[in-house]
């Protein structure tokens, strides 16, 4: 099951508590305080790290780090406790539910942050003796660890993103060129989260490219599976529009095409300044090349076309693609 928003609470270890002691040794008279310090309460770190999606997330709604140790007489400090390490896909953003505002953008493998604080253990009688009080009978307990209630959100972090109406073919293409495995099949709505896959043209070029949910008219109001990933496309510096020439829903593959356009600026204006490659796929099917060239006169660009079952078209698409990739700035 694929997850890729969730809200939970977490929380801080509290600091230990200090202790009040005295020693207490024979032939010792008067030995004064003894206690020691409790011990530091354990952060919460978020870590980006190889996992497909937050459902692990899922299974508690808090999320809690341990507290320190108290303090002990002779002297002895309360042992600090570990930090709770959460584990994150990359893409995660951290947001502040109470507040509203980001918190940390976990955008490559390995980044992390210390989401909550642990609390600092309190102080033993020993910290408090002085020339006039030399027995102080007094010791701090331990602070309370920070507390938040967060909302996690991914957004897949991808150099290329396949748009495209169902049945376009864009798991068909991500599977023909990469090692990823996505359902496929003839009805709409096969592939129910993004894939991932990594295209390696040679031994020294690659780049990642996702395939997001099959999207629809009204997909940037909710409806369909658009709306739910969407977001997955906002980091892709490259956007690769596949048309299907013979579009099952009665539409032209022109009418197709501007209807995908209008919801990703209606969901995001910036996806509409994208980089953007157009595929006509399928080019097996007789029709293909005629639309092909229809669009090339509508839209006044080149038009790629391809077949992923043939394999025509696709080291022209590819190698076009890793060209662009290089003069496009990364969003992430």
């Amino acid at each position: 099951m694929f997850i890729d928003e969730v809200e939970i609470e977490v929380e801080a270890g509290k600091g230990g508590d200090g202790c009040v002691s005295f020693r207490r040794e024979k032939y010792v008279p008067r030995g004064g305080p003894d206690g020691g310090d409790g011990g530091r309460g354990g952060n919460v770190i978020f870590r980006a790290a190889h996992v497909d999606s937050l459902i692990h997330l899922t299974q508690y709604r808090i999320w809690k780090a341990e507290n320190g140790r108290p303090g002990a007489g002779a002297k002895r400090h309360g042992a600090g406790a570990n930090d709770l390490i959460v584990e994150v896909p990359v893409g995660t953003m951290i947001f502040d539910k109470k507040y509203n505002f980001l918190l940390k953008d976990l955008a490559a493998v390995g980044d992390e942050a210390v989401i909550c604080r642990g609390g600092q253990g309190g102080k033993g009688n020993t910290r408090f003796k002085t020339a006039t009080n030399r027995a102080p009978r007094q010791a701090e307990i331990g602070e309370s660890g920070e507390m938040r209630h967060l909302r996690l959100e991914l957004k897949i972090i991808a150099d290329v993103g396949l748009v495209g109406k169902p049945n376009a073919g864009k798991s068909t293409l991500l599977s023909r060129l990469s090692d990823a495995k996505p359902e496929i099949a003839s009805y709409p709505f096969t592939t129910k989260h993004p894939h991932l896959g990594i295209i390696r043209l040679d031994a020294d070029r690659s780049f990642v490219m996702a395939d997001i949910p099959g999207l629809i008219e009204g997909a940037s109001r909710g409806i369909g599976l658009g709306h739910d990933f969407l977001r997955h496309i906002q980091r892709a510096g490259i956007l690769i529009h596949l048309i299907e020439p013979t579009p099952n829903d009665g539409t032209t593959p022109y009418e197709n095409y501007q209807i995908i356009r209008k919801e990703l600026t209606e969901f995001d204006p910036s996806l509409g300044e994208r980089t953007e490659f157009v595929v006509v796929t399928k080019s097996d099917i007789p029709d293909a090349e005629t639309v092909q060239q229809e669009l090339t006169q509508k839209l006044n660009r080149p038009i790629f076309l391809i077949s992923s079952a043939t394999g025509t078209g696709l080291k022209t698409l590819t190698e076009a693609i890793y060209k662009a990739l290089n003069k496009t700035e990364r969003l992430w």
